[in-house]
């Protein structure tokens, strides 16, 4: 039977992986430069990660500002296919080990189904308590995330390639990041190797691994049953505020053992009929409205785009994928009122 590595090495396994890199990015030329000489590009792949002599390239970062400033950084092409063989042979270990409620970069999950779930805890609760890490992906300790990789995966060269690809994030994210200091640290704790880079599918599925052990706390050993978790945005439903004040310096002291800390100013415990505000949606027991920042950062964007289609650096094709886009997120709250005043408003 072949080992873990051998199946990550497999040409089919780095075919597919090829396929899921190149999904939504047929565009660009380092894509279709790729793709020109797909076999011989494959074949060399498979040679550097069978011998162990692949070495993965440098980031190309910059900001995107939609909702808020964040710091992107995109791995070259042939990285993002070794990227997708890693993540096709690792994720099915670890997705049975993930909680119903973890709603981040899952398939079958996503942003609606969390807003559903949302809706339906409020419908049984009567407060909630919304949390997020404070500055979670530039805050991710590697020594601490390779530890709970390696418990549940036994194979040294699988392992050897996650440190390589840990290793690239090392310093991307340290403007991003402000030094949080725990009990126990010495001046050496600065050096720590942090950050996982924005943009990486292997970031977005070592969050949800990194998470998973504050997912399984809140669940088992302090028994919430209402409970969900999107990316770092977390929620707490019960009946009376003492519960979820118990709950709030539980986790707290959980976190810190994972090196993160929370926006303690802003983890406020509501009753549901103020609504909550979650994944651009204020979220009631009976509706939801789009959050105003939402709507007004589209027509911003919509603007933009009109320009750029009538400047003929757009084609009518991707400013209507945008718009449907924005629509069918906007479908999931009440929402006709805004959709109708929007869409009146974009005329190519």
């Amino acid at each position: 039977m072949a080992t873990l590595y051998e199946q990550l090495c497999d040409f089919e396994n780095l075919y597919l992986a090829f396929r899921a890199a190149r999904r939504g990015k047929r565009g660009q030329e380092n894509v279709a430069a790729f793709e020109r000489r797909l076999e011989p590009e494959l074949f060399a792949l498979q040679e550097a990660l069978r011998s162990q002599t692949y070495a993965p390239g440098a980031y190309r970062s910059f900001y995107r500002t939609e909702s808020k400033r964040r710091k992107i950084s995109a791995a070259p092409f042939h990285d993002r296919v070794v990227h997708h063989a890693l993540m096709q042979v690792i994720e099915p270990m670890f997705e049975r080990k993930f909680i119903f409620d973890s709603y981040a970069n899952r398939i079958g999950k996503g942003t609606h189904r969390a807003l559903d779930r949302c809706t339906h805890f409020l419908r049984s609760s009567a407060y909630s308590l919304q949390c997020d890490v404070r500055q979670f992906f530039p805050s991710i300790d590697h020594d601490i995330l390779y530890a709970q990789l390696a418990r549940q995966i036994n194979d040294a060269a699988v392992l050897r390639l996650i440190r390589q690809i840990l290793a690239t994030g090392v310093g991307v994210l340290d403007s991003e990041y402000d030094m949080q200091w725990f009990d126990g640290d010495d001046l050496w704790a600065s050096l720590r190797p942090r950050g996982l880079p924005i943009g990486n599918l292997t970031s977005q599925f070592w969050a949800n691994v990194y998470l998973n052990a504050l997912d399984q706390f809140v669940k088992h050993e302090l028994k919430c049953q209402r409970y969900l978790r999107y990316v770092d945005d977390f929620l707490l439903f019960a009946d009376d505020k003492a519960t979820l004040r118990r709950w709030q310096s539980a986790v707290i002291a959980f976190l810190s053992g994972l090196r993160l800390t929370i926006h303690e100013e802003s983890a406020q415990i509501r009753p549901i009929a103020e609504g909550l505000p979650f994944l651009g949606f204020i979220v009631f027991p009976d509706h939801r409205r789009l959050k105003p920042r939402c709507g007004y950062a589209f027509r911003r964007r919509i603007r933009q785009q009109a320009r750029a289609y009538h400047a003929g650096r757009l084609t009518q094709d991707d400013v209507t994928r945008s718009v449907q886009g924005w629509v069918a997120h906007a479908e999931h709250g009440d929402t006709y009122g805004l959709r109708s005043a929007v869409l009146s408003q974009v005329a190519l």
